[in-house]
């Protein structure tokens, strides 16, 4: 009995410093969802770690893409950061070459830019995508097999 009362009175103290439920918390660790296979090639996973709200006007995204996979071409009504923090990828804007995006690039694209971006033939990638509003992603092209495998052999190591 005194063994617990002495594991009481050390533990009580401690549920003071216990976080809040209230906190609204994400975890960037966590894979997230198998995205349908809507708009890219391949197989992706989207974890929605924030989103725009009350003051907060921008979405993170985290994102990984599997090697071979792709996105289709794109646009969005705000800039879009991609912040890749795993593997390599390719990215292209409308009328642009094409550039390899590897860890460690931050890649911004304007607003109203279409681009599409993806996991390299060889990696998977993984990025965090920030953008702003409510508006959702606009759609114009899709992007052939044919045209990501010609990509991938221009920009091959």
């Amino acid at each position: 009995m005194k063994n617990l009362l002495v594991a009481v009175f050390l533990l009580l103290p401690l549920l003071n410093y216990a976080q809040d439920s209230d906190y609204s918390i994400t975890s960037y660790l966590d894979e997230g969802t198998k995205a349908p296979n809507t708009h890219y090639i391949g197989e992706a996973w989207l974890n929605q770690l924030l989103s725009a709200e009350g003051d907060l006007n921008y979405n993170i995204t985290k994102a990984t893409f599997k090697a071979n996979s792709t996105l289709d071409w794109h646009e969005h009504s705000s800039p879009q950061v991609l912040i890749i923090v795993d593997g390599e990828g390719y990215y292209q804007e409308r009328g642009k070459e094409p550039v390899r995006m590897k860890t460690g690039d931050v890649i911004k694209c304007n607003k109203e830019t279409e681009h599409w971006h993806s996991s390299s033939k060889e990696s998977d990638v993984t990025y965090l995508a920030l953008y702003g509003g409510t508006q959702p992603t606009t759609w114009t092209e899709v992007l052939s097999q044919e045209d990501y495998d010609r990509v991938a052999e221009r920009l091959k190591k």
